[in-house]
C-alpha cells in the first residue's frame, strides 16, 4: 500500500477546485476525485465540474466581465479540454459555467493537483488514516478529507423539462434571471415556499410578469414572504395548478408552460420564455449518511462557527453540501478556500 495521501478532495465544483488550489499551493499534493462520467450521474446532475457546468452565462462571479474572453480561454485551458467544451464565441454576454469550471480545474492542475475521474462510493472514517473506495475499485488511504460534493436542484422529472434545460428551464434565478432571454418577458416560477417567493420576487426585477405556479390554495412561505408576494403587482400566483409540460422549439427554446388544475385537471397555457424551479435542493450526501452529522435536510453540519470542521476530526466540508442558504458559486469557492486552510492547519497540528 502506498503512503497515505495528505488530503483527498471529493467533488469538483467551485468548492472542490478552490480547495485544490489552496491545498496545492500549501504543498499538500492534493488528490481530487472529480466524479465519474456515467449515465446515472448525468441523470442525477452530478457529472464532473458540478452544477455550474450545467448553466450558461455566469454574470455574478467576480473577475470575468463581458469581453473577448475567447482568446483568453484558448490560451488558458489545455487544448485537449477545450475540445470537450461548447464552441467558443467571440461575442458573449459573460463567461459560461463550463468555461469557468474548466478555468478553475486548469488552475488547480497548474499547481500540481492530481485528478481521478471517478466517484467515491464508500468511506471509512473510523480508521486512521481514513479509507476511501472508488466506483472503479480503487482504495485510497488519506489523512484528511474535504467533502465538496455539492447539492443538486430538484426538478419535476418530466421529459420536456429535461429537453429545455439551459434553454429556458433553470433552477437558479440569481444565476440566470438577468440573462437577455428573460428580460422584459413573462416567466414562470414553480413552488410555494420561501425560496419560490424569493425567486419570484427577484425575477420581477427583470421580467414583464412572473407566474408563480403552486399546487395548493395557500403558500407554504412565511407570513412576511406571503405578504411580499401578494403585494407584488408583477407576481401572478396560479393557485391549485401543477406543471404538465414545457413547450418550445429548437430555435427559441422554451416558449410556454402548460399547467393543469389540481382540482379538475383543466389545462392552461402560460406564455413564457423561462421556467424556474424553486422546489428545493438535495445535497449529495447519500454516501455519507451515518458517517457525518447532518441537519434535517441532509446537509453536512459544521461543528464550529466559521470553521469547516465536521463531526469527524480530519474531515472538512465545503460548498453547497453544507450550505442550504446561499448556494452561490462564489460562496462555495470561499468555503473551499477555508476547508483547505483548515485541513492544512489540522495536518500541521497532528504532525502529519
Amino acid at each position: 500500500m502506498p503512503e497515505p495521501e495528505n488530503v483527498t478532495i471529493i467533488g469538483s465544483g467551485p468548492a472542490g477546485w478552490s480547495a485544490a488550489i489552496y491545498a496545492s499551493r500549501a504543498n499538500l499534493n492534493p488528490l481530487v476525485f472529480e466524479g465519474a462520467i456515467t449515465e446515472q450521474n448525468r441523470l442525477n446532475g452530478t457529472l464532473p465540474l458540478g452544477q455550474l457546468a450545467l448553466t450558461t452565462e455566469v454574470e455574478n462571479y467576480a473577475g470575468f466581465p463581458a469581453g473577448q474572453l475567447d482568446q483568453f480561454l484558448k490560451t488558458a485551458i489545455d487544448p485537449d479540454r477545450i475540445g470537450l467544451m461548447p464552441p467558443l464565441e467571440e461575442t458573449r454576454h459573460a463567461v459560461t459555467g463550463p468555461e469557468l469550471m474548466e478555468l478553475m480545474r486548469q488552475q488547480a492542475v497548474n499547481f500540481g493537483t492530481r485528478i481521478i475521474t471517478d466517484d467515491i462510493v464508500s468511506v471509512d472514517f473510523d480508521s486512521r488514516p481514513f479509507m476511501l473506495t472508488s466506483l472503479e475499485g480503487k482504495t485510497i488511504e488519506t489523512h484528511a478529507v474535504i467533502v465538496a460534493t455539492g447539492a443538486r436542484a430538484n426538478y419535476l422529472d418530466i421529459p420536456s423539462e429535461e429537453q429545455y434545460k439551459n434553454q429556458g428551464v433553470s433552477a437558479c434565478a440569481v444565476c440566470d434571471g438577468a440573462l437577455p432571454r428573460f428580460r422584459n418577458k413573462p416567466l414562470v416560477v414553480v413552488g410555494g415556499g420561501d425560496s419560490a417567493v424569493e425567486e419570484g420576487t427577484y425575477l420581477t426585477k427583470f421580467a414583464s410578469k412572473v407566474y408563480m405556479v403552486h399546487r395548493r390554495d395557500a403558500l407554504r412561505a412565511s407570513k412576511i414572504m406571503q405578504q411580499r408576494a401578494l403585494k407584488n403587482e408583477k407576481l401572478d400566483i396560479v393557485w391549485n395548478h401543477v406543471v404538465d409540460e414545457v413547450l418550445g422549439n429548437d430555435t427559441d427554446g422554451l416558449t410556454a408552460v402548460r399547467v393543469k388544475s389540481t382540482l379538475d385537471d383543466t389545462p392552461r397555457v402560460l406564455e413564457a420564455t423561462g421556467m424556474f424551479l424553486a422546489i428545493g435542493h438535495t445535497p449529495n450526501t447519500d454516501l455519507l449518511r451515518g458517517k457525518l452529522s447532518m441537519n434535517e435536510k441532509g446537509y453536512i453540519q459544521w461543528t464550529t462557527p466559521y470553521r469547516t470542521y465536521t463531526s469527524v476530526e480530519g474531515v472538512f466540508s465545503a460548498g453547497d453540501v453544507s450550505d442550504d442558504y446561499y448556494r452561490q458559486a462564489i460562496t462555495s469557492a470561499g468555503t473551499g478556500c477555508m476547508a483547505a486552510l483548515d485541513a492544512e492547519r489540522w495536518l500541521v497540528e497532528k504532525g502529519l
